[in-house]
């Protein structure tokens, strides 16, 4: 069941990727903030509506403090990300950003003595080597197209210390998370699932009321709540993803899932060329069947 959960919060997150992509205003320098705000206000109905009225979910409030280590590193790593939007294209800090996967399966393996077989690490190998090869040749396609219409690139948006440390911090953040989650929730079963999930949305959530406090009295900038279509879209994706995503990093060992879970950057790149008319190009469609190649083979070892 977990290659079902980790499955459908590829697409779910592959999903919000594209939205993300539609709804970043660089303009605009609350932007990231906005972006937090809306996702942390989605989440938080999810848990509100969903586990406690739908489900009825009596929920521990102690758990908000237990689950604090593993909310925060999640919190904080999409702050970052947001805020990076502003000095790297999401095409290119995505892929970098997803490889967290790595972080997750290099700790599970070193602290939590978590084993894999040769097919799987195979499996793990090829996801990983896809999202770094999707990472250098949407850059490098980018560049070209730019340059083929004379535009020039702006520095700040160039791969260098500034841009590329954003998607990094990501990665590294993120990956601690789920390793983390899979503490939490696999390795020493510390709580349910469901409570997991409504710590980190609640938290979340108290999160996003206190920068709408901190954009309104202190920076006097107002949110148009019903004209952020492309931030309500991301932020209602964000949200199935990670109900699936809890169940899938529950189920299975995270040095496996999290990799699988972190090739959701193809989907990305995948409605990128439908829906926002970007082309694909040989190279990163053989990428894409080395990821689809990983994908099968762990799908594989789970039947």
């Amino acid at each position: 069941m977990w290659f079902v959960h980790a499955m459908l919060t590829v697409i779910a997150w592959g999903s919000a990727d594209l939205f993300y992509k539609k709804g970043n205003d660089p303009r605009d320098r609350y932007s990231a903030v906005k972006t937090t705000i809306i996702v942390g206000l989605v989440m938080g109905l999810h848990a509100i509506i969903y586990y406690g009225l739908i489900e009825g979910i009596s929920y521990d409030w102690m758990n908000l403090v237990r689950y604090l280590p593993v909310s925060s590193m999640y919190i904080g790593s999409m702050a970052v990300g947001y805020f990076g939007l502003r000095y790297i294209e999401v095409s290119i800090s995505s892929p970098i950003s997803n490889s967290s996967g790595a972080v997750t399966a290099l700790l599970g393996v070193i602290l939590l003595g978590n084993r894999i077989n040769g097919g799987q690490l195979l499996a793990v190998l090829l996801i990983l080597l896809g999202i770094l090869l999707l990472s250098i040749l949407e850059k490098q396609a980018e560049d070209a197209q730019l340059q083929k219409a004379g535009v020039e690139i702006e520095e700040k948006y160039r791969f260098g210390a500034l841009a590329i440390i954003f998607p990094i911090i990501y990665m590294v953040i993120d990956g601690m998370g789920t390793f983390l989650d899979s503490y939490y929730l696999e390795y020493k079963a510390i709580m349910p699932e469901d409570q997991a999930n409504m710590s980190y949305e609640l938290t979340f959530l108290f999160v996003a009321l206190f920068l709408i406090g901190y954009l309104y009295f202190r920076k006097k900038e107002k949110i148009q709540f019903f004209q952020e279509r492309d931030r309500g879209l991301a932020a209602l994706f964000e949200t199935i993803g990670q109900f699936f995503y809890v169940g899938a990093i529950a189920g299975k060992q995270a040095v496996i899932a999290a990799p699988l879970i972190s090739s959701y950057a193809i989907i990305s790149v995948l409605l990128g060329r439908i829906f926002l008319k970007e082309k694909l190009n040989w190279k990163q469609y053989l990428v894409i069947a080395i990821v689809m190649l990983g994908i099968i083979i762990l799908g594989f070892y789970d039947g």
